[in-house]
């Protein structure tokens, strides 16, 4: 239904009414007219896509003659909407309007979704914001009428809380037109359907398992609430076919990262219905539909396509049929729109980039955690290989330019009881993949050199203890490490002090750093680590004079991580959950190292000069809006158009592409892990 190109995914088919009015804008009559409307010649979706570097909305035109064409248009270019960098989701149509989320506003709240559910009038362009202010809702749906939205809000608990799987979000339901009548109607639900102006279906988790349930809202609140789908299987995100028939996505059987996938392991999409019998809803025989298509491939978030009274469901996955077991597959390098114009934006299909101090050379590791990549102006390649996976990650430059060395970490991410090493790869552009020991056992991580690359700053679990806390430690001879060099501690304390980075002047050194968690806070965040990351920077010659530069929301809790200087010292770019999540988790595909369903890219200003001036920055920018986890960014001095950055040789005028084998494709056809997959969180400590 899409074109093929970029990725594209949540659509919704637009009525024929709708989609006659939309090809009246400017940009569109001469596309069709209604007659090729009425005659279905031509029919439309709106879907998210992200080709032109953001995830926002678009238009197909599908026209349904021999040619079988499709051509795509973006919501903003057709509407003039709004411009700038945003997310966009769950496009639906509700008469002469389009309503969706958008992240286009700040939250008035660190650490508090942007998303807001809007509506622009498809005759004129007018939008207006039908989220309250102050407030954040997800995944609006329209009724059959067309006069009433349903949204998942966070408004009765207060905010987003950190959740990572399960929102636990409320459904609320209002008019399209004013007076909106916002009311409450359902505890504890999200992704709502309609089934009729007076049905409504949505998942919620009960004990281990997603189901999907079905509530009667025509007194108000709804009283009478019953599952759709059976437990002991997860179903979620629902699409309402009729007031007693609704399509799911289900995985029948729960996975580890471990497994090869069987088919009941893998995503599908299938139909539920309830029956009346005897004053109860019981559950009839379920129909299963992408099974037979396509067994051993993930399937997302179905939709209901109505043509001609005849109903068929759709659906988005990847298309891994074209992929067979042990081939290649393309990695790319991309430019993204940055709000700040001083500011490029470039992405890697990779982790953990990292560029050399005169730009001209950028590493990063595959996200298998395997092989360490370089580009620069030989091409890209992979400078060392390891045995894999998870044995090899954050890279980072020597940052004295006459020093062609990488220091790595080698051994496993994510599990501070297991011994991490430090190693450096010395002149790199040999190619002879030859690796220096630099620690001497305890798990020591994330490395950064002084500006004459003499010294390295990282995190270790030494002198720990039992709660394997961590502290920063400085290398004093970063060619001889712990063999034959002296290790100097730098802070101490029972708190988790990583991810370090020594500034471009050689006089500090920023990091992020747990120390200032409550005593009364939970000992984990999620099972997953300790939580309450802030962003401290630290004097050098002055250990004792550290300040706490960034937190994410005022009690502490959040996570800011990952910090790394702008060249000039004078701007800090970061990892956080200031931004909360912008989308329903449980509707994605999630990866092994991406755990969270949040993480966007933000960067604040500093005062270089006086470290006391950096106390809690209240400013910052946020540079992504993305539904996925972003994370480990870094900065360098030239802009990706600047020929003297030899990684840029291979940007051209388009995406560059380079492709490593990845095991994407079992050997059966079947998905691996590493494509897509429900959230499945191995244990880590960080």
């Amino acid at each position: 239904m899409t074109d093929g190109q970029s990725y594209n995914y949540n659509g919704q088919v637009i009525p024929s009414a709708a989609l006659k009015t939309i090809l009246q804008r400017p940009k569109l009559v001469s596309e069709a007219k209604e007659a090729d409307v009425d005659s279905g010649r031509v029919s439309g979706m709106v879907f998210v896509s992200e080709r032109g570097n953001l995830e926002t909305l678009h238009i197909a035109l599908r026209f349904n003659d021999n040619s079988s064409k499709v051509k795509i248009f973006s919501f903003d270019e057709v509407f003039g909407t709004f411009d700038g960098v945003r997310l966009e989701d769950s496009g639906c149509i509700a008469g002469d309007y389009l309503v969706y989320v958008s992240t286009k506003e700040p939250a008035d709240d660190r650490r508090q979704p942007w998303t807001a559910v809007y509506k622009t009038n498809l005759k004129n362009g007018k939008t207006e914001r039908l989220t309250p202010s102050g407030q954040a809702d997800l995944s609006p749906a329209v009724s059959p009428s067309g006069k009433k939205i349903a949204v998942a809000s966070f408004q009765r608990k207060g905010g987003w809380d950190g959740e990572i799987e399960d929102l636990m979000t409320d459904i609320f339901v209002m008019n399209v037109e004013k007076p909106f009548q916002r009311k409450f109607v359902i505890n504890n639900g999200g992704w709502p359907t309609w089934g009729s102006d007076n049905i409504i279906f949505f998942h919620r988790k009960v004990g281990e398992f997603w189901g999907v349930f079905r509530a009667d809202i025509s007194k108000g609140k709804a009283v009478d609430i019953t599952r759709v789908t059976p437990d002991g299987i997860d179903a979620f995100t629902p699409a309402a076919i009729d007031t007693t028939t609704v399509a799911v996505a289900t995985i029948r059987q729960k996975s580890k990262f471990s497994d090869v996938r069987v088919e009941a392991q893998y995503r599908h999409i299938e139909i539920y219905s309830t029956g009346q019998q005897e004053e109860r809803v019981t559950l009839k025989d379920n129909i299963k539909i992408t099974q037979k298509t396509r067994p051993k491939a993930d399937h997302f978030n179905p939709f209901v396509i109505d043509i001609d009274g005849g109903k068929r469901i759709g659906y988005h996955r990847c298309k891994s049929e074209f992929l067979q077991s042990g081939d290649d597959i393309e990695r790319k390098f991309q430019k993204l729109d940055s709000p700040l114009p001083h500011v490029g934006l470039f992405r890697v299909s990779g982790v953990f980039p990292t560029f050399s101090q005169d730009g001209s050379k950028l590493a990063f590791v595959d996200n298998e955690f395997k092989n360490l990549w370089v580009a620069d102006s030989k091409g890209l390649r992979i400078v060392f290989e390891t045995d894999g996976p998870d044995n090899i990650f954050s890279p980072v430059w020597n940052q004295n330019p006459e020093k062609d060395i990488l220091y790595v970490c080698m051994g496993p991410s994510f599990n501070a009881d297991k011994r991490l090493d430090i190693c450096s790869i010395p002149v790199v552009a040999s190619g002879e993949q030859h690796r220096r020991e630099l620690t001497k056992g305890f798990n020591n991580a994330f490395p950064s050199s002084n500006p004459e690359g003499t010294k390295l700053v990282f995190r270790s679990t030494r002198n720990g203890g039992d709660k394997r806390y961590k502290n920063l430690y400085i290398m004093e001879n970063e060619a001889k490490g712990e063999y034959g060099g002296k290790i100097t501690r730098l802070t101490e304390g029972p708190w988790t002090d990583t991810h370090c980075q020594w500034s471009p002047r050689g006089d500090w050194i920023v990091f992020s750093s747990t120390r200032d968690k409550p005593k009364d806070a939970p000992e984990s965040d999620n099972n997953l680590d300790p939580g309450y990351f802030s962003v401290f920077l630290v004097n050098v010659n002055k250990p004792d004079v550290v300040i706490r530069v960034i937190k994410s929301g005022d009690d502490l809790a959040g996570h800011v991580n990952h910090p790394f200087f702008s060249p000039d010292g004078k701007s800090i770019v970061v990892t956080s959950d200031l931004a909360a999540v912008s989308v329903d988790p449980i509707s994605l595909p999630l990866f092994v190292h991406s755990v969270r369903p949040y993480g966007d890219i933000f960067t604040f200003d500093i005062d270089a000069d006086d470290i006391n001036k950096n106390k809690d920055v209240k400013k910052f920018h946020r540079i992504t809006h993305s539904r996925y986890e972003n994370s480990t960014a870094t900065w360098t001095m030239f802009s990706t158009d600047d020929p003297n950055a030899a990684w840029n040789l291979l940007l051209k005028d388009q995406d560059y592409a380079s492709t490593p084998s990845c095991p994407y494709a079992y050997s059966d056809g079947g998905e691996s892990w590493h494509m897509t997959g429900h959230l499945c969180i191995p244990k880590r400590c960080c």
